[in-house]
């Protein structure tokens, strides 16, 4: 799996995050989804992977996903920020993940 950020996105996540946020973790969080496939694309600010998380490929930043999370995503994804939405977006070749991309600073929580 390869994750390509924009240079939009990357300045927008260090402005909303810190310089020093490099390290994410693309899950299916399926927390109040009712169901574990139905589920929101999301990415977590995360200060160190899980053990059995594998790292994506990626520019710009460090991204890890658990193997079994990487079913619900394309092989080539990329991230966008969309200024007139103050959004980002997560796509592929293929489709459109989400509009709305969650970016959730998880480093000081317990998942």
């Amino acid at each position: 799996m390869y994750i390509d950020w924009s240079e939009g996105a990357i300045r927008e996540m260090e402005t909303r995050f810190g310089q020093d946020a490099k390290r994410w973790k693309l899950v299916f969080d399926t927390e109040g989804c009712g169901c574990s496939v139905n589920g929101v694309p999301t990415f977590w600010h995360v200060s160190s992977p899980d053990p059995d998380d594998i790292q994506a490929g990626s520019n710009g930043v460090e991204v890890w996903i658990k193997p079994q999370h990487e079913l619900f995503f394309d092989e080539i994804l990329r991230v966008t920020y969309l200024p007139e939405h103050r959004s980002f977006k997560l796509a592929s070749d293929g489709q459109i993940y989400t509009n709305r991309l969650k970016l959730q600073d998880r480093t000081t929580t317990t998942v």
